[in-house]
């Protein structure tokens, strides 16, 4: 059969395949973009609601716990509602969440905002990657994984940029304001351009398993968030933490009991699956981290504007955006494994420096220097999820996907605490004392600048153990693209309603 041919939905009928992921894509760089687009708006915001720094921070940190306790639930819901329904319901929510946010009166009502926003990007994150590995065929996959990547690696980088210009330039709402015509265009295309690709059954949903999960996930994100904010020793830190690892262990166990598991965890039965999905947290723990620090290291030790060091940032995520469609097409060639071990050996070349810059490292080399590595992250992130994928039989690939992204925003999460807590740690440790402040100013500010570069470097080196350890786990990595030897592609399309 040539997968070439008229692509067909799960009742047989013809639709157009690009015009549908055109939207899906749309769709997904306006729900992404979100995440990190409020990342330089936070003084405008405390400013505009009169409040302190540690509670604007829950526009971030209550959006990624929201998020990540969505995400266990995709895996139920894309098989229980129909493509097209769940897809406008996920691009509704999120509308709802954005306009509440672009006219919000109070922070209570902005803060409700961004939970109602997070609530449709748990949703259709996952959804789309079920939708592109459902209407591509495994051989295939790697080039429409690598769009999908060009979003995913694009949207959270352009974030901090286009916040420091529209806060430069216009209202803090605008943030929101200019999202809400995009998002409404997405939802009346889904309407004509968007099928129903993902077959449907009705299963059973354990209430229990839920609960656990929600409070297990959301317990775990909301501690690790709190790290840079109170420190690994704060009672709720350390008690969030476990608790949440407690009750993530208790959902693993009660789901090998269930008949049908609210989130199935046999995915971790592939080698190839938990080995991507581990890469893919290492390079999410690399990549986060180091975009945070980064534009820290710039904004206090060279002086930059917010909207400057975001600006730093861009050449590397378009670099990687640029990428990301080639690596697919790579991979879909050569398979995962010499693109990974490639991959991560840049992501080492290119953070190694980072542990010895200076006061005076010229901003080119941090941009360049930056590029780099995204140019190598580009050849792991998608190749190695992709090849995960496609080792798993169809009937577990929404699951898979709900676990790979699971654990991916917990890998963020613990990644940008330990980051965050090194780096203030290393600093206060070496800071001058206060006393040497009012003898000689000029020697403190050099020892404080010292110090801080101290901690910097301290961060940078966490940043290479982790891009070192993947790069180790690479050589693991099976040759070829991971497609299920058990299922024949064809098969699996003409079986879902994939593609004719």
């Amino acid at each position: 059969m040539n997968h070439d041919e008229q692509a067909v939905d799960i009742t047989g009928k013809a639709y157009n395949r690009g015009l549908m992921v055109l939207v899906l894509l749309i769709g997904a760089f306006c729900t992404i973009l979100n995440q990190t687009i409020l990342s330089t708006a936070f003084p405008a915001l405390m400013n505009a609601f009169n409040i302190s720094t540690s509670t604007v921070q829950w526009l971030t940190t209550g959006f990624l716990m929201v998020n990540g306790i969505m995400i266990p639930v995709s895996a139920y819901l894309s098989s229980r509602f129909n493509t097209k329904l769940l897809f406008i319901l996920a691009m509704s929510i999120f509308e709802v969440g954005t306009v509440l946010s672009w006219l919000a009166p109070s922070f209570a009502v902005l803060l409700t905002g961004r939970l109602i926003q997070a609530v449709g990007v748990g949703i259709n994150m996952p959804l789309m990657q079920n939708i592109m590995l459902t209407i591509y065929p495994p051989e295939k996959r790697g080039a429409a994984m690598g769009v999908n990547g060009l979003v995913i690696g694009l949207a959270p980088a352009i974030g901090p940029t286009l916040s420091g210009w529209v806060i430069d330039n216009f209202s803090w709402r605008w943030l929101f304001g200019m999202i809400v015509p995009i998002t409404a265009v997405v939802i009346l295309a889904s309407f004509f351009f968007v099928k129903n690709v993902i077959p449907n059954r009705n299963p059973h949903l354990d209430w229990l398993s839920v609960i656990i999960s929600t409070l297990g996930f959301g317990s775990m994100l909301y501690g690790f968030s709190s790290v840079g904010d109170k420190g690994w020793t704060d009672p709720v830190v350390i008690s969030t933490i476990i608790i949440g690892a407690i009750l993530v262990a208790i959902l693993v166990w009660r789901q090998g009991k269930l008949d049908e598991p609210f989130l199935e965890f046999k995915v971790f039965e592939s080698a190839e699956f938990t080995l991507a999905t581990i890469l893919s947290s290492i390079v999410m723990m690399a990549m986060v981290g180091v975009e945070l620090v980064i534009p820290l290291y710039l904004q206090i030790i060279h002086g930059m504007s917010a909207f400057h060091s975001g600006l730093t940032l861009l050449f590397g995520a378009i670099f990687m955006g640029f990428m990301s469609p080639i690596t697919g097409n790579l991979f879909d060639r050569y398979g995962a494994k010499r693109l990974a071990v490639t991959g991560m050996f840049i992501l080492c070349v290119g953070t190694l420096p980072f542990a010895f810059i200076t006061r005076d490292t010229p901003t080119i080399y941090i941009v360049f220097l930056y590029a780099v590595r995204m140019f190598g992250i580009s050849m792991v992130m998608m190749p190695v999820t992709t090849a995960g994928m496609n080792s798993l039989p169809y009937q577990l690939i929404s699951h898979g996907t709900a676990v790979n992204n699971t654990i991916r925003q917990v890998a963020t999460s613990v990644g940008t605490a330990i980051m965050i807590s090194v780096l203030t740690n290393i600093t206060n440790s070496n800071r001058p004392h206060h006393a040497l402040l009012a003898q000689s100013p000029l020697q403190y500010k050099a020892k404080m600048f010292d110090a801080t570069l101290m901690g910097y470097h301290a961060a940078f080196w966490f940043a290479i153990a982790f891009a070192v350890i993947g790069l180790i786990l690479t050589f693991f990595v099976t040759s070829g693209n991971g497609i299920h030897p058990r299922i024949d592609s064809e098969d699996i399309i003409n079986d879902k309603g994939g593609v004719n």
